[in-house]
C-alpha cells in the first residue's frame, strides 16, 4: 500500500516492512468529504485522498503474506464506505530508494461524485474545525498526520497551511465560547 496520511501512522494491519517512497503525478489533499468516523451528517468532514498533480511522499506499507487477503479486506472496509468512490483505489508507480514499485493507494477521482471534489484551502478549514464524529475529529486527524509527517521529515505545503488555518479557526472559537 502506498501510505501518505493515516495510514502512515495507524495503518490497521501489521506491517511485513516499509520503504520511504514518492508518488509523482499525485499530491495529498483534503478532498473527500465525509460524514461518518471523524464527522456525522450534521457537521460533516474532509479526509485526505490523492489527487492528480504534484507529487507526494510518504511509504509503501507491506501486508504479510499470510494475512495479506484478510488485512486487505479490513482496509478497504475501513476506507471505502460510499458506493460513490467505490473505485476510489488504484494502483499508482512509486519511486523508493531501492528502485520503482507498483503499489495499492486511494485517490479522489472528480469526475465520479461531487464527494471528492477539489475543496479550495478556507471551505476545506472550516469543514476540518467544525467536523468530530465517533472516530475523534477532522482537526485531530490533520493534526496527527502533520505531526507525523513533521516526524518523518517530509513537508507538505498545503498541509502545514491547512494546520496552521484550521488552528487559529479553532483558537478563536475557544475565545468565543469562554465569552
Amino acid at each position: 500500500m502506498f501510505a501518505y496520511g493515516s495510514l502512515m501512522w495507524n495503518p490497521g494491519f501489521e506491517v511485513a516492512a516499509s520503504e520511504e517512497a514518492v508518488a509523482y503525478g499525485w499530491h495529498r489533499a483534503f478532498s473527500l468529504r465525509i460524514e461518518r468516523l471523524r464527522a456525522t451528517s450534521e457537521a460533516p468532514g474532509l479526509m485526505l485522498a490523492l489527487r492528480p498533480g504534484g507529487s507526494c511522499s510518504g511509504l509503501v506499507l507491506k501486508l504479510p503474506c499470510t494475512t495479506k487477503r484478510e488485512n486487505l479486506r479490513t482496509l478497504l472496509a475501513r476506507e471505502i464506505r460510499y458506493a460513490e468512490v467505490c473505485d476510489m483505489v488504484r494502483w499508482v508507480a512509486v519511486k523508493t530508494p531501492t528502485g520503482m514499485r507498483r503499489a495499492l493507494t486511494f485517490w479522489a477521482s472528480g469526475r465520479q461524485s461531487s464527494l471528492t471534489e477539489k475543496i479550495p484551502l478556507e471551505e476545506a478549514a472550516g469543514l476540518i474545525a467544525q467536523a468530530c464524529g465517533p472516530a475523534g475529529s477532522c482537526a485531530e486527524y490533520l493534526h496527527r498526520t502533520v505531526s507525523d509527517l513533521a516526524d518523518r521529515k517530509i513537508y507538505d505545503r498545503n498541509l502545514w497551511q491547512l494546520q496552521q488555518i484550521v488552528a487559529a479557526r479553532l483558537r478563536a472559537l475557544q475565545q468565543h465560547n469562554r465569552i
